[in-house]
């Protein structure tokens, strides 16, 4: 006789007539979720206060623990047992006012029949709006529909009319016309900035682009995790590599090594903030530590024949040594420390190894595809992924602020090594600390990327912008509202609204890499032609069509 052992049946959570249930997701990390948990009540309250205009009462599904300090969802295990209680069909609004890993709830959404709203708060020091982002890029990869919605106040007429919408219909979408299709068979494969594409991509498919991932599936984020199908489809598969590995071959480079590593970036005037409580600041042995793992990650590109490399630098490596931010800057920068193998030979002297950071697929394709096209034509070709962090107006105009966790290659920044300032991780997200690379983005013209996947199919969204120098108050007020530690580009994108990016974009990251004003239009014509030629479906974002040929 089969004896089946079923989990205990627990208390269904279910929305009364005129109820919406409201569940909320963070940080796998507690001190992280301590820190934001304030800025989560006033949202809470104020989203209630919202739902009681429009004749409608908010029920959170899950209690408040006095012992953790705050009623995050914080776990895939407690995110599970949560939706294993609430009514399969019942509304449910994920508020989100923090970073949050994805993974804890995503995979409970897309068994959840009712209708589902991911509400962001848009804020530079609170960012609900880049977990909103991640969220539903992981929702649009996994096919489960969902409405998006964001707000600074929750109290404006877009966001109220938007709920009420929502409210009633159980969905809400918004206009999409700033992505513009391209066809497989578009003219420009025929132009000469077309061909030279066509035969970048070619290569690719030929020889592969190998991309060397230490770990995969950073913070939650299901939509950088693509099937490995469409990574071969594309022409370029992913060398998994472990970061246990990683640490080995960190303790192999000698301390000799290490240090004439910081000194060269010390020569050229990359200025440290250095303290002597390692447990809140900035200490060398921290950026020696950093300088190592640049020399290993270096090595194993070398011993794999890598195109670029990733280091996954969260769960695990955060606990065992210092933040990879540093060394994932540094070496996908041209002007770096000559990095010798074992033999002493130096290791792709005067060219930027690709980094693809926090292991994100969907910011790895653009930056490798960019990076070899960009190389073929003999241009720098340093790239880097940003966060969508932010953004708000100065003097009438909306500027983004892009800014990515510490790690942004030299040559993107004003003044590039000697422009660059060190200072420590914040110790909520990074215990063994280690330097970042801050500084203001430079100004000038580039393209921007950012592929996700449907079924197996990858798909890449394509604009053009505009990096800004902000006068330096308007600047600091940005860094200040955001991450002071961090490198911050100001940017306009072309013809893309904040709300046309809020509305469409299918991942918190986009990648980017410059190029000169008056070889904009053949870089981006060419780089349209490479992605249909590695079988990407291609929509080109504002104004960037107006380029095409």
């Amino acid at each position: 006789m089969l004896n089946l052992t079923l989990p205990d049946a627990a208390e269904a959570i279910t929305a009364q007539p005129g109820e919406v249930l409201m569940v909320t997701n963070a940080d796998l990390r507690e001190p992280a979720n301590v820190t934001c948990w304030p800025t989560q009540q006033l949202f809470e309250q104020r989203l209630a206060s919202a739902l009681e205009k429009l004749g409608y009462r908010l029920r959170r599904a899950h209690p408040i623990s006095e012992s953790r300090g705050h009623g995050f969802i914080s776990s895939q295990q407690e995110g599970s047992a949560l939706f294993a209680r609430i009514d399969p069909d019942a509304p449910v609004i994920v508020l989100l006012t923090a970073w949050q890993y994805s993974h804890h709830i995503a995979p409970s959404l897309v068994h959840h029949r009712g209708p589902v709203l991911l509400l962001a708060n848009f804020d530079g020091t609170w960012p609900g709006l880049v977990g909103m982002l991640c969220m539903a890029g992981c929702l649009t990869s996994l096919e489960r529909p969902y409405s998006r919605l964001w707000s600074e106040t929750f109290n404006d007429e877009a966001f109220m009319r938007g709920l009420e919408t929502w409210l009633r219909d159980g969905q809400l979408s918004h206009r999409l016309s700033y992505l513009h299709p391209v066809a497989a068979s578009a003219p420009l494969l025929a132009s000469e900035a077309g061909q030279i594409g066509v035969k970048v991509g070619q290569s690719i498919l030929k020889h592969k682009a190998i991309i060397g991932l230490f770990d995969t599936f950073c913070m939650g984020m299901i939509n950088g995790v693509f099937p490995q199908k469409a990574m071969i489809d594309i022409g370029m598969p992913v060398e998994s590599l472990s970061q246990s590995a990683l640490l080995v071959e960190m303790n192999n480079v000698p301390q000799a090594l290490r240090e004439a590593c910081l000194a060269w970036y010390e020569s050229r005037g990359m200025q440290f903030h250095f303290g002597q409580d390692s447990a809140k600041e900035l200490t060398r042995e921290q950026v020696l530590e950093q300088c190592a793992m640049m020399i290993a990650m270096a090595r194993f590109v070398r011993r794999f024949g890598l195109s670029a490399v990733g280091v996954q630098y969260q769960q695990g490596l955060k606990d065992s040594c210092a933040a990879s931010d540093f060394a994932e800057g540094a070496i996908g920068n041209a002007e770096r420390f000559p990095i010798p193998d074992e033999q002493g030979e130096i290791i792709c002297p005067g060219a930027p190894i690709t980094c693809v950071n926090e292991v994100d697929m969907g910011s790895a394709i653009p930056q490798v595809m960019l990076a070899k096209l960009l190389s073929a034509l003999g241009m720098a070709s340093e790239t880097t992924l940003h966060d969508i962090r932010w953004g708000s107006d100065y003097n009438g105009t909306f500027y983004w602020d892009l800014e990515i966790s510490g790690a942004v290659p030299f040559a993107h920044l004003k003044g590039g090594i000697a422009g660059a300032t060190g200072y420590r991780q914040p110790a909520m997200f990074f215990p063994y600390g280690g330097s970042t690379i801050a500084g203001q983005g430079k100004a000038g013209r580039f393209i921007w990327a950012r592929a996700h996947y449907e079924g197996s199919q990858v798909i890449m969204h394509i604009g053009t912008g505009t990096a800004v120098e902000l006068p330096q108050a308007e600047f600091e007020r940005r860094r200040k509202a955001t991450n002071y530690e961090w490198p911050l580009l100001n940017a306009v994108l072309d013809g893309v609204s904040r709300d046309d990016l809020m509305a469409g974009h299918q991942s918190n990251h986009l990648s980017l890499a410059y190029t000169e004003e008056d070889l904009l239009p053949e870089v981006l014509n060419a780089f349209i032609a490479q992605a249909l030629t590695q079988n990407i479906k291609v929509f080109i974002a504002g104004d960037a069509h107006l380029l095409m040929k």
